[in-house]
């Protein structure tokens, strides 16, 4: 355990982002397996609905610095293009 007051803090405010970075990385793989999920079923508007819903959550993380940009754009052309294929 830190002795220095500073590093103490540290400490704790690296914990409660952390923790923040986790929750945002669990919703966006939930969101993406909602979209798989939509995809292997076959159901075009519950996919394309998920995938509305997938581009807000990972806009929202892309905009707290948890995925860079390019990653955020790759995933969500994949998870479209996977959408738009479907018949």
């Amino acid at each position: 355990m830190a002795n220095i007051k500073s590093a103490k803090k540290r400490i704790l405010t690296n914990a409660k982002r952390a923790a923040r970075n986790k929750a945002a990385k669990s919703a966006v793989k939930t969101s993406v397996k909602k979209v798989d999920a939509a995809i292997a079923a076959g159901d075009k508007s519950a996919a394309q609905e998920a995938l509305r819903n997938l581009q807000g959550v990972m806009g929202r993380a892309t905009a707290k610095g948890i995925y860079k940009k390019n990653t955020n754009a790759r995933k969500i052309s994949r998870m479209a293009s996977a959408v738009n294929k479907m018949d």
